[in-house]
């Protein structure tokens, strides 16, 4: 149900789009006749619906159906999952930012002598070849701070307003492959990633590393 139309946006009483955070864009796709470029966080944890301009807009108390841009949202799920598994063949180097894509991703690190791309993309593809189940969980904030190596970020710390935090999981429950921090989107198992590519490898100072990823459409 429709609760605000305003210049900000639309918001409604719940939603199946993500909210641009962490890197990864907010959904696009339809409410009702609306046609959505992009979904954002508003005041108060809610979350903002943008109208492309000079669409039709719902009126305050309509019920609406929601339509979501799967292919590009599956995307955004495909690539996040990957830059996971990237932490995971980097283990103890902290990521220093990222920017997901529907075409390319980034990822950095604090790395001054990075492995060759060949050899990352080998590694890479190898880990999404064995179809390792995603899950997630959720801990405390105290549980957290108990073990500060689960944060792979020094840009982006975890929410805690919230009172829990939510740990994403890739590979099983007693033998994870990669487990931290994450409020994004993922892929329920690797294999629907496909063959995903370490592009190129950028120096951006003294220790930045810069790793892009694309995603190829075929098999790992």
């Amino acid at each position: 149900m429709v609760l605000a139309v305003s210049e900000a946006g639309i918001e409604l009483d719940r939603t199946i789009f993500y909210a641009n955070s962490g890197g990864q864009p907010g959904d696009t796709g339809m409410i009702g006749a609306t046609p959505i470029i992009d979904t954002r966080k508003g005041p108060e944890d809610t979350i903002l619906h943008i109208p492309a301009p000079g669409a039709p807009l719902p009126a305050v108390g309509d019920r609406v159906a929601l339509t979501l841009d799967w292919e590009r949202r599956h995307r955004h799920m495909r690539m996040h999952t990957t830059l996971h598994l990237l932490c995971a063949l980097l283990p103890g180097i902290y990521a220093t930012g990222n920017q997901i894509g529907a075409e390319k991703s980034r990822l950095d690190f604090d790395l001054p002598d990075p492995p060759a791309k060949e050899d990352l993309t080998k590694r890479l593809n190898a880990l999404i070849a064995a179809a390792h189940p995603t899950g997630t969980r959720w801990i405390s904030g105290e549980e957290l701070d108990a073990n500060p190596s689960l944060v792979r970020t020094l840009s982006v710390q975890p929410p805690r307003g919230a009172g829990r935090i939510r740990l994403v999981r890739i590979g099983p429950e007693d033998a994870p492959i990669d487990l931290q921090p994450c409020g994004g989107t993922h892929v329920a198992n690797t294999a629907e990633i496909g063959r995903a590519e370490i592009s190129k490898i950028e120096n951006k100072g003294k220790q930045n590393r810069r790793l892009h990823i694309i995603l190829t459409g075929e098999k790992p």
